[in-house]
This record gives C-alpha cells, sequence and structure tokens, in this order.
C-alpha cells in the first residue's frame, strides 16, 4: 500500500514542498552567471533592477537563485525600444 501511494504521488503534480532550503548564490557565483561587472551589479541593484540580496552576516551578501533565474528570464526577452543609457541621447539636427 505504500508503495502504491508513492507511485501516485509522483506520477501527480504536486506543489513544491515550501519547507526545502531556497538555494543562494554569493557574489562570485552571481557573477558567474550573468555577464556583468561587480559595480554594474550593485548599480542594478541599487536602482531596482535586479534582485535584492540578503545580508546573512556583517560581511556576508547572497541573492537567491530563484530570484536571479527569474531575472534572467525577465531580460531575456529583447525590447527594441529599451534606453541603452544614460548619456546616449538622440542628436537633434539643428
Amino acid at each position: 500500500m505504500i508503495v502504491v501511494r508513492r507511485q501516485e504521488a509522483e506520477t501527480e503534480d504536486v506543489a513544491p514542498d515550501k519547507s526545502e532550503p531556497r538555494r543562494m548564490l554569493n557574489e562570485q557565483q552571481v557573477l558567474e552567471c550573468i555577464p556583468i561587472s561587480r559595480t554594474t551589479l550593485y548599480r542594478l541593484e541599487k536602482a531596482g533592477r535586479f534582485p535584492r540580496s540578503i545580508y546573512v552576516s556583517a560581511n556576508r551578501r547572497l541573492w537567491f537563485a530563484s530570484e536571479v533565474a527569474a531575472w534572467q528570464e525577465a531580460v531575456d526577452e529583447f525590447d527594441p525600444r529599451r534606453g541603452r543609457g544614460k548619456g546616449r541621447r538622440r542628436r537633434v539636427s539643428s
């Protein structure tokens, strides 16, 4: 009977158990996943365009892997209307 219940649980779409710990990434691991510099990472985070890190001790910051993956999926879509940066503006011919 136990074997049957296990098989049923494996075949059904069950919501993930929230009691499992979430995987966390340190700065080096985040920078290996995302091709940006350390400075750009902190600028994006400060501007609210990248997931916030969490301090687990005075000098240790970590990011949740699921949030970083969700951010990657969001920026994966190419938007041709996106801005190019602060200093680049269209030249207005006079």
